[in-house]
């Protein structure tokens, strides 16, 4: 009789470092796969920008309220063996968007071509055919640029090359809005159609056409909301991995990734606890990864001065606030655009001061699920782009509490009458705060700028060229910011990693 038997096979060690929607998403991924996965946060609980405040019975998500994409969600807990359903409940959201301008005009973004053209055509007829052409256009963006590359590293020059033919077909080098511009005549249309690229901290007017594609990804998908908010949906990201088996440590700073030669060996955390691991992904901020975790190997001390002087995206202003009045005249997204749009988004992207205006998102998720405020009451953000911290070195302290008053009489006067006798309760979290609680290079909300020089190949790896088990996920890596280029970029990172250990 054969008594041997196999001997037990360790499963493979990996940490990630930072719990955002990327950093969930991979861990997932790699657990899945049958690594054995600890996933370190900074703050007290996971969500990254996805951070959720609560305040007398108020809830606030702190960040991303528009999910596009629910494929590439329910991809994580299908690979996991489980139904999303049974951990998250996901809410259509109609119109997408309301589109406000001062002259008192609004435009409902809605899943509806009727709908859609009987608006375009009460603002120009000829934009009818011309919004046609322009949809046609985002839906050949979507298919090259989203399904077939979003989630495909680009580790090497020649797959820049080898996606060239379709790029230059696609027009990439063009502008988002001049792209828009030359099928859309109507001006409002033009920012109606264009301002997306802001959603991803790009510049309408510098990020390349590519894109347009989010207007395809949401006319496919439509938008959604979680009941009971971004929160919920982190939370049920957590419950998965932590159901199948991975560990998640909560204020858990870390200090910096171990190295031995040209190689990573674990993560140290500053109360000085050493986490070994066989492969290790960041999710912080990329210039924060190699500056800081890595300063103290040459890869790391010199990428990070490398990536410190590219383009980095806006910040933003963000003011929450709960009333004691649910505002029925508003939907759940509403874009409010100020008197100018070209030249505020240049003062936003290139200003080395505050602009007088601004043009502000305004979710009110009460409209969708009210159990996010208490009875009759309201929750709600506005946020306005704004410059970040290597461009206009404000000084928040002071000019924060100025900047929220004067959202707040913006509001009251154009949107939402009577406010400020119905304020139950406000914060802020400005630039200083993208800076200070989430290592964000310059404040940046999004990372890297996501122009065409700066984007796929250009951008930084999935993998790390010199430091072969080190790996990046979220919006500092390809293919970029928002909920699904950072759950995309999980996916490339997971197929690098899963190839790396077993290699």
């Amino acid at each position: 009789m054969n008594t041997m038997v196999e001997p037990f096979r360790q499963a493979k060690q990996a940490v990630v470092v930072g719990a955002g929607f990327g950093g969930l998403a991979l861990a997932i991924r790699l657990q899945a796969s049958g690594m054995q996965v600890t996933l370190l946060e900074k703050r007290d609980k996971p969500g990254g920008r996805a951070y959720v405040y609560e305040d007398q019975g108020f809830v606030f998500d702190a960040g991303p309220t528009v999910i596009t994409d629910p494929s590439c969600i329910e991809e994580l807990f299908t690979v996991a063996g489980k139904r999303m359903s049974d951990y998250v409940e996901m809410l259509p959201v109609s119109p997408f968007y309301r589109l406000c301008w001062e002259d008192g005009s609004h435009f409902d973004y809605v899943n509806d071509q009727e709908a859609l053209d009987r608006q375009i055509h009460a603002r120009n007829p000829a934009d009818v055919e011309g919004y046609k052409r322009f949809l046609a256009y985002s839906k050949a963006v979507f298919e090259e640029g989203y399904l077939k590359l979003g989630a495909v590293p680009f580790l090497s020059f020649r797959d820049m090359i080898a996606a060239g033919p379709q790029l230059a077909r696609l027009q990439a080098w063009r502008s988002v809005y001049s792209l828009v511009a030359k099928f859309i005549q109507d001006e409002h249309l033009r920012q109606a159609f264009s301002f997306h690229s802001l959603l991803v901290g790009g510049n309408p007017f510098a990020t390349s056409s590519i894109y347009t594609l989010i207007h395809a990804l949401e006319r496919k998908w439509g938008v959604w909301f979680p009941r009971g908010g971004t929160g919920a949906l982190v939370r049920g990201m957590v419950k998965l991995f932590e159901d199948i088996g991975g560990r998640i440590e909560v204020n858990a700073p870390v200090a910096r990734i171990e190295t031995s030669g040209n190689r990573v060996t674990g993560v140290r955390v500053e109360d000085g606890r050493l986490f070994a691991a066989d492969a290790v992904a960041s999710n912080a901020d990329v210039v924060h990864t190699y500056a800081q975790l890595l300063g103290q190997h040459p890869r790391g001390a010199a990428e990070g001065a490398s990536l410190s002087k590219k383009r980095f995206s806006n910040s933003l202003f963000v003011l929450y606030f709960g009333l004691d009045h649910h505002h029925r005249q508003l939907q759940h997204h509403t874009v409010c655009f100020g008197p100018r749009y070209r030249e505020l988004i240049k003062d936003i992207f290139q200003g080395d001061t505050l602009a007088d205006d601004f043009s502000l998102y305004l979710h009110a998720p009460c409209v969708t699920d009210p159990s996010l405020a208490p009875p009759g009451c309201g929750s709600h953000y506005v946020l306005a782009p704004v410059p970040h911290l290597g461009n206009a070195p404000i000084d928040w302290d002071v000019e924060g509490p100025r900047y929220r008053d004067r959202i707040f009489d913006y509001l009251e006067q154009r949107y939402m009458p009577g406010l400020r006798s119905q304020l139950v309760t406000s914060r802020i979290f400005t630039p200083f705060d993208f800076r200070d609680q989430l290592n964000a290079h310059v404040g940046s909300a999004f990372s890297l700028e996501p122009i065409l020089t700066q984007s796929a190949w250009f951008r930084p790896h999935n993998r790390d060229s010199e430091l072969s088990n080190l790996y990046l996920v979220g919006a500092g890596t390809h293919p970029g910011a928002g909920v699904p280029g950072v759950i995309g970029s999980a996916k490339a990172t997971a197929g690098l990693m899963l190839e790396g250990v077993t290699a």
